[in-house]
């Protein structure tokens, strides 16, 4: 997958590595990017699984996209992040020693 695709996850890397230092600044960006990461992914993971759910092995398919998984996210621990929207909390002006936690939001 990563040899097939080198050029795609070669940039993904880079916006990775910010995002992991950054994540704030570069989650917009991560997202759009990641959407294109994930369907590369996915398509890798139906093509490793697809055979297996249908055949004899049926039962180990879902453990062995888990171990896929696994795998991509030795190569980018920050994958799960694609998609995510923070949102700050509202700040009142009245009450400067609010707690407020940020919403994370799946897209």
């Amino acid at each position: 997958m990563l040899e097939d695709n080198k050029e795609l996850f070669d940039a993904f890397r880079i916006l990775h590595d910010n995002y992991a230092l950054n994540p704030e600044e570069h989650q917009e960006q991560f997202n759009k990017e990641g959407e294109k990461i994930m369907a590369v992914i996915r398509e890798y993971e139906n093509r490793l699984c697809r055979n297996t759910e249908r055949g004899v092995y049926s039962k180990y398919s879902t453990q062995l996209a888990e171990k896929f998984q696994n795998e991509v996210r030795v190569h980018f621990p920050k994958v799960d992040s694609i998609g995510i929207i923070i949102e700050e909390p509202e700040k009142s002006s009245s009450d400067n020693r609010q707690f407020s936690i940020k919403k994370i939001y799946l897209s």
